[in-house]
């Protein structure tokens, strides 16, 4: 089977993009995993497949596949690659359209001056819903926040627990760059409180309106970006009463835009999305 692809990325967090509307798409988790291989096939942190939607009011359907082979349920970065590639190919004439996830609905719209901004939605702190686990567990308040005492080795590390449609468990760090991120983070990813595991994000506050982050991504390990982690980080802080929105987050890859105005409001997620090649793959 012969796949057209396009290679994308937004903020170095990168893709593969396929059109799933005008050619034949059905691949299983390893010809996914073969896919995102950089050794072996095309490499990506994340493989995206547009589909015709599936239910009424919406433009598209988002599928996301981690590097593992392994369907996820939201992904930020790759929400804003989807419009402007929807956009570029001629899929749609609107600059701002409704896509239909796994976790619900979103509403990208590519800005004039060529970023894109995707509303999120409101983020979510019920555990059941997370799926976060906390028998067991100690907590204590800060400010609007809870924050939860989880054992990661032989440390008790504490996190703001929230999903942005996917799972987050952030921590503050004193600097990102001496951070444990390649240690811990698998540590985290896994760990048994969360049955679906969980991205790790370790968020270190510059000033009240700018963070720097890592993230190390479910099925994915540490990315350049996480759109979706981005968002969980900037809605910790401001619950923790250590940032006002709107918040520049810095990453290794670039820079994104959080704002969130508190409460059941969507969180905004704002940056660039980038087109680097496209190809043809044999599976």
């Amino acid at each position: 089977m012969k796949l057209r692809f396009t290679k994308m990325h937004g903020a170095g967090n990168d893709f593969v993009v396929i059109d799933a509307i005008n050619q034949t798409v059905n691949l299983t988790s390893d010809q996914w995993r073969d896919v995102a291989d950089r050794r072996f096939g095309i490499g990506a942190d994340q493989i995206l497949v547009v589909e015709k939607p599936t239910m009424p009011g919406v433009d598209f359907r988002y599928r996301i596949f981690n590097a593992d082979g392994g369907e996820v349920e939201q992904c930020g970065n790759g929400a804003r690659a989807f419009v402007k590639f929807v956009v570029e190919k001629g899929l749609t004439e609107h600059r701002e359209i409704r896509v239909e996830t796994m976790s619900g609905v979103i509403r990208p719209r590519l800005e004039d001056d060529g970023r894109i901004t995707v509303d999120m939605g409101a983020p979510i702190f019920d555990t059941v819903r997370v799926p976060f686990d906390t028998a067991g567990l100690a907590s204590k308040q800060q400010h609007a926040a809870t924050l939860w005492h989880i054992p990661i080795g032989t440390r008790l590390r504490e996190f703001v627990v929230l999903s942005m449609g996917n799972p987050h468990a952030v921590q503050l760090v004193d600097d990102v760059d001496t951070a444990a991120v390649l240690e811990e983070g698998p540590v985290i990813e896994n760990h048994a409180c969360f049955p679906r595991r969980v991205n790790a994000g370790f968020m270190q506050v510059v000033d009240k309106q700018r963070i720097r982050l890592r993230v190390f991504e479910r099925g994915a390990g540490e990315t350049l970006a996480c759109g979706t982690g981005a968002c969980a980080a900037v809605v910790a802080g401001i619950q923790l009463g250590l940032l006002d929105s709107p918040v520049a987050v810095a990453t290794r890859g670039g820079e994104l835009s959080i704002a969130w105005e508190g409460g059941q409001t969507p969180v905004m997620l704002t940056g660039p999305a980038v087109s680097v090649f496209e190809g043809t793959i044999d599976i």
